[in-house]
């Protein structure tokens, strides 16, 4: 289902989130696309899913800081940030330079679950099982399992050099909010992985303790592991802001918005 989004609501929802119409209406068809399973379309105020849940794609609050997309994110909001493929992205350099970090918890509450209540249907999957990376537990819905063992096949097949970034994982479920934060990580819903933490830099262990504050940023992860990454689905940390370099989350619709830019 789909009902194309009218100009002049279109005109108010947007003036919420730095969104372009033309961008909007390609976002949310990205969106419907990435997950079949769960989304059934839009109209011209609301994310319609197949349980016949509404979802607004605005929740109305205008010119929102970064802080507040971030902690207030609706549907439209996930997508205020355009997400650079492979290596041509640019260093970020302001707090609002976190693409597509921001994300709405009713949406992947839908889809995946509220672990706090033991709703989140897992798979178990073997990572890097040529390297005897051991085996990780993942989200059996919206492919996600599919898709990392995926990944996992092509970065195992690297040249031995990136191997030391990718094992021992520091690992996938985690029913757990984001540090400093009330809301949910991407590893509750288990559509998340971090890779070895020997490797990683963060943003809070730079110093930085809230999202307002100065960031200095750092990484040390290989593009080759990024664009395998990327190439399945999966949207890396290291390109925020507020960087998470280890991180990579399940985001195909941001992936797919990313293809047609």
């Amino acid at each position: 289902m789909k009902v194309t989004l009218c100009a002049g609501l279109l005109g108010c929802l947007l003036s919420a989130v730095a969104v372009p119409a033309a961008h909007a209406d390609a976002a949310l068809d990205a969106l419907v696309a990435a997950y079949p399973d769960f989304i059934a379309g839009y109209d011209a105020k609301d994310l319609v899913l197949k349980s016949g849940k509404h979802i607004p794609l605005s929740n109305g609050i205008a010119d929102k800081t970064p802080e507040q997309r971030i902690e207030h994110a609706d549907i439209l909001d996930m997508f205020a940030m355009p997400y650079t493929l492979g290596a041509d992205y640019k260093q970020p350099a302001t707090p609002a330079d976190d693409p597509g970090r921001a994300r709405n918890q009713a949406l992947f509450d839908a889809m995946y679950g509220d672990c706090t209540k033991g709703q989140v249907k897992l798979k178990t999957i073997q990572w890097l099982p040529a390297l005897n990376g051991g085996s990780l537990r993942v989200a059996a819905a919206n492919g996600v399992a599919e898709q990392l063992e995926v990944v996992s096949r092509d970065l195992q097949a690297l040249p031995s050099k990136f191997h030391v970034y990718l094992k021992p994982s520091a690992g996938t479920y985690n029913c757990r909010p984001i540090a400093g934060t009330s809301r949910m990580s991407m590893h509750a819903y288990a559509a998340a992985i971090d890779i070895n933490v020997k490797f990683t830099d963060y943003w809070r262990w730079g110093g930085a303790k809230k999202e307002t504050d100065k960031v200095s940023y750092k990484n040390r992860i290989p593009m080759e592991i990024v664009e395998v990454f990327e190439k399945h689905g999966f949207i890396w940390g290291g390109k925020w802001y507020h960087y998470d370099t280890m991180h990579f989350e399940y985001r195909p619709e941001i992936i797919a918005l990313a293809k047609k830019s």
